[in-house]
Formats: structure tokens, sequence, C-alpha cells
């Protein structure tokens, strides 16, 4: 066993204690393979910054809030063959992310929305975006709560903060006068630089009606929806799939599709 408790306190002075889970090992490899000084601080370095990306990972996605750690290896695209596959992996390179630009994913019941979602969203925390993840109703409930103890400035402003928002369940039924303005706001402020993206079961045409007042929903909505990428999904839906005993699907089902 290596020695190593009279580097514990420096290491930790610096912000590096983590190195101590690795020192033993690379002592160990860098005698066998005998490495030189600069070979083995390299390997040091490397497993630093790692760590520190592995942890700074598994924080953006605890602050993403995601409702599960859904990935895009785990959606079957077989099952709805409508869906379309290479758009949707050219979206997780996160490009319109970099460039400000927001995605619309419009589509029935069961069809993978929130999946899709998640999964890009998940995309975006490895590419070191910051991301909130949420339902649209429970945003809107939350920033009608700060309109009721006056906290609204400082709840608004979390949904300011992140790179990416993801609003799910979005314009699901008709929204109220405070609502409604709490929308116009935060897309406002939102699609000058910053990304959303948007699920919902209905179409972006359908939305307009479901403001009390128009002139906030052709403010907001053509807003977002002129600078976004538009995804829409088809098909039958996968939820009854996932009922307890349900078999899988048939691969003359697929074919049929």
């Amino acid at each position: 066993m290596v020695e190593v408790h009279h580097l514990q306190s420096k290491l930790k002075a610096l912000r590096l204690g983590g190195m101590l889970d690795t020192l033993e090992p690379r002592l160990d490899q860098a005698q066998r393979e005998q490495l030189g000084y600069l070979q083995f601080m390299e390997l040091m370095i490397e497993d630093e910054i790692t760590r520190r990306g592995q942890r700074g990972l598994a924080n953006r996605i605890a602050r993403a809030h995601f409702e599960e750690t859904k990935t895009l290896e785990e959606f079957d695209f077989s099952f709805n063959p409508k869906i379309p596959a290479q758009k949707i992996r050219d979206l997780a390179t996160c490009h319109f992310v970099e460039a400000g630009e927001s995605l619309i994913i419009c589509g029935p019941v069961g069809t993978g929305k929130s999946h899709i979602l998640q999964a890009l969203g998940l995309c975006a925390c490895r590419m070191g975006h910051s991301v909130e993840y949420v339902r649209t109703n429970r945003l809107l409930a939350d920033l009608g709560g700060g309109r009721a103890d006056g906290t609204w400035t400082n709840r608004f402003r979390r949904y300011l903060h992140p790179d990416l928002l993801i609003m799910d369940d979005f314009c699901l039924k008709e929204l109220s006068p405070h609502q409604a303005e709490d929308i116009y706001e935060l897309i406002g402020e939102r699609h000058r630089s910053s990304s959303m993206m948007i699920g919902s079961n209905r179409s972006p045409q359908d939305w307009y009606p479901l403001f009390p007042n128009p002139v906030l929903a052709e403010g907001a909505l053509d807003r977002l929806i002129n600078r976004s990428h538009h995804l829409i999904l088809e098909g039958r839906s996968y939820r009854p799939r996932l009922r307890p005993g349900s078999p899988p699907p048939l691969a003359k089902e697929v074919e049929a599709e």
C-alpha cells in the first residue's frame, strides 16, 4: 500500500480530492509500465477531467428535473415507421440549441413526444447545456403561485436561466388571462437567444383560440412558431404495449404500418 495520507489535505485544499481515488492504481501502472513523470501527471489530470465531467453531467441531469431518464437508443423507431428518425437524430446534435433556435413536437397521445423531448434534453445535458423540463400546467401553476405571494419575478427567472427550456403538454386547454400573459412574457424573453422545446397534442394552428386575448396569442406564438423546427409524430399509440402482459409488436404489424 502506498502512503498517501499526507497528500489528502493538500489535494482537498486544491479541490482535487477525487485524485485520491485513482492515485494508487495509477502509481502501480507507472511502476509497471515505467512511465515518465509527465506521462504519470497527464494520466492523473485526465482522470480528474473525466471525474469532473461525470459529476457535471450528473448535476445537469438532476437540475433538469426529467420525469424519467430517457434516451434515443431506447426509443423503438420501428414501431411507428412514419416517425422521422433521421431528423430526430440530427436534432440530437443540439445544433439548434447552440443557435438559440427552438423545436415544436406535435402528435397524438402515445406516439413518444415526452420520450423524445426528454431524450433530446439528455443529449443537451451531455453536451454541457443547462436544461429545465416541466409540464406546462405545473409551470403555469408555479407562476400563478408567484402572483399570489409576490414571488413571481424570482420564479419567472428560473425559466429564463437554462439554455434549453422544455415545456411538455403545451396548450392542452384554454388559458386564463394571467396564464396567457405568463406564456407571452416567457416566450418574449426567451425567443431572442435561448432555446425551447415544446411538446403538444395539438398542432400550432390550434393554439391560438386557447388564448383569451388574440393580440397576446399573435405576439407569443408567432415568435415561437416562426423560430422553431417542427416535428410531427404520426402513427399508433405505443402505450397499449406498456400494459402488463402485453406482447411485443409483431414484425408483420410493423411492416403493415
